[in-house]
């Protein structure tokens, strides 16, 4: 089976949920910032995450390409996991309106609340009301037609999402506090200099991400296992 992972940035990989796919019985298969049309025939196509805006496609072509791909899978059944720009193309593909927050960035450690659909959601069902997660986003986009709203903060309602068997969650599942400590260093002009964050401060809540890890892995192996029965099914 493949997974086919897109992938927007050099330090930005699947994280946890490589192995967790793999485990699943997924083989993946990685395009960066490119798509090959035979991808809409994939047991699976994951979007990642990415500092360029779904409305940016003039400036990044293979932004509408993906766009396109991930409607005609929707079109034709097919799942879609995305992650942060993931998440706000498949809303997008499904008919959403993204646009960039007036809340301002959401970046660091954070506890998300699952709704009740997203507490009874056959995958989901038996998380605990909070699950701490990284989280980098300000972009955010309108309730998805036809999907089930699945979790939210505090500073942005839309932030899990379930459409058929797709999934698009906004905030970052798949990151460790280890990789979240690299994109924070990565990113620290950007963050210090444009948005004023205190980078100790966004440092001192990496320990709450740690002891979540093994939570964050247990949902991702219940992900990968739900996407691993839609595509036998599919046989």
């Amino acid at each position: 089976m493949r997974a086919v992972v897109f992938q927007h940035e050099e330090h930005e990989g699947p994280g946890l949920l490589g192995p967790a796919l793999e485990a699943a019985g997924f083989t993946l298969v990685k395009r960066f910032r490119t798509v090959k049309h035979d991808d809409v025939d994939a047991e699976l196509v994951v979007v990642l995450g990415g500092t360029m805006g779904v409305y940016e496609a003039d400036r990044h072509p293979f932004l509408g390409q993906e766009l396109a791909l991930v409607a005609e899978r929707l079109a034709l059944e097919r799942p879609v996991l995305g992650l942060c720009l993931g998440a706000q193309l498949l809303a997008a593909a499904a008919g959403s309106e993204v646009f960039v927050g007036k809340n301002g960035l959401e970046v660091g450690v954070g506890p998300v609340r699952w709704t009740k659909e997203g507490l009874a959601d056959s995958v989901l069902a038996g998380v605990r009301p909070r699950t701490v997660v990284a989280h980098w986003h300000q972009d955010t986009f309108k309730p998805v037609p036809g999907a089930t709203l699945l979790a939210s903060t505090d500073r942005y309602s839309q932030q899990a999402f379930r459409l058929g068997d797709s999934y698009g969650f906004q905030f970052h599942l798949e990151l460790t506090a280890d990789e979240l400590d690299r994109w924070l260093t990565h990113g620290a002009e950007e963050l210090t200099e444009l948005y004023e964050k205190d980078m100790d401060e966004l440092r001192s809540h990496l320990p709450k991400l740690r002891a979540a890890e093994s939570e964050l892995r247990e949902l991702l192996e219940r992900l990968a296992h739900h996407f691993a029965q839609v595509a036998r099914a599919s046989r």
